[in-house]
């Protein structure tokens, strides 16, 4: 079925496309009548998709009437959590963990590694617009620590040197690998596994 952006539903300038029209039915549904407001979250994600990764107060306003909840609700929900952005941002947000396992591991070095590299300090954005740098609490990949998030990917079992090399790729366009970047699978022991490395009936 084909569904189309409803003008009625727009709020100032913003509203959704008809594909985040199909997406925001789609979250709705999952719902019960009169609980709309329980979507504030995912409807704040795609109104930030939206409007090119950050959320304007037209934004927020629209999430709010489309939620059937005051705005001043859904604003501090968009200013409780550190994924959703309240100014303009750049086109590759870099999050680096700060939380302890990361910390313990090496999160200021990249930190470090990140503001020479860039020429910005935390909270910043390049001039040409394509990288806001920022640290976050715990990203929840503790076991390959540290760890960054750009945008929806994490790059895990960073060295300064490797952040550096990925912030190039990036700033010229190419696909850069993401999980961890010490060659690891996934959370395994570095070094390969150290248990069940038989399987039943084998020498």
């Amino acid at each position: 079925m084909k569904v189309t952006a409803r003008p009625e539903l727009n709020y100032g300038d913003f509203a959704f496309s008809e594909e985040r029209e199909v997406q925001a039915q789609k979250i709705l549904a999952r719902y019960p009548e009169g609980r709309e407001a329980s979507a504030i979250i995912p409807f704040l994600d795609l109104a930030q998709r939206e409007n090119g990764g950050w959320l304007s107060k037209e934004a927020i306003d629209y999430v709010a009437m489309r939620t059937g909840s005051a705005a001043i609700r859904v604003y501090e929900v968009a200013s409780f959590y550190t994924m959703f952005y309240l100014e303009p941002v750049g086109k590759h947000v870099v999050q680096v963990c700060r939380t302890t396992p990361c910390w313990l591991r090496g999160a200021d070095e990249l930190t470090a590694a990140a503001k020479e590299k860039l020429g910005i300090g935390l909270g910043e954005t390049t001039a040409d617009g394509n990288f806001t740098l920022i640290e976050v609490e715990c990203l929840g990949a503790c076991c390959n620590a540290p760890m960054v998030q750009i945008n929806d990917d994490f790059y895990e079992d960073l060295t300064p040197e490797r952040m550096n090399e990925i912030l190039d790729d990036l700033a010229a366009g190419k696909d850069v690998p993401v999980g961890p970047q010490s060659g690891r699978r996934f959370s395994e022991p570095e070094g390969g596994p150290q248990t069940l490395l038989h399987m039943s009936g084998e020498a």
